[in-house]
């Protein structure tokens, strides 16, 4: 009978840190994932859409490029044209094509900054969410 015993002590030990490890792992799996969906700032960018495109070979994600333009110094001297790059979320095909059809003309996007994304959801942080054609 003692045998017994001391085997089944080991076996509940073992249990016990099975159920240990697999609570921790859950809890911070969904900490990762809460972490991931949580905006960070929102805002709005004007320029002209340079680059639009869906990329990835199993993660198809679309993902963009805005001129934002130079600035002038007042002096005739003009600083370098800064390129702002988006993402725009799978489901959002509606600004996907609007993007698309107002490629060279001056919009305003409204986007989401996320603090953290999942790799299949996008290259950048940012996220179109609304677009306006500035006239």
């Amino acid at each position: 009978m003692e045998t017994s015993t001391n085997t089944q002590a080991p076996k509940r030990k073992w249990k016990k840190i099975l159920f240990i490890s697999l609570f921790i792992t859950a809890v911070l799996l969904a900490v990762y994932i809460w972490v991931c969906g949580m905006s960070y700032s929102t805002g709005t960018r004007t320029g002209i859409v340079i680059k639009i495109s869906e990329k990835g070979y199993l993660f198809k994600t679309m993902e963009g490029e805005l001129n934002l333009g130079g600035i002038s110094e007042g002096d005739g001297t003009i600083m370098p044209t800064k390129i702002w790059l988006f993402s725009i979320h799978r489901k959002d095909t509606a600004i996907y094509n609007k993007l698309t059809n107002t490629q060279g003309k001056h919009v305003r996007v409204h986007y989401k900054e996320v603090y953290k994304n999942f790799f299949w959801q996008s290259d950048t942080k940012y996220f179109v969410e609304k677009v306006e054609v500035v006239k």
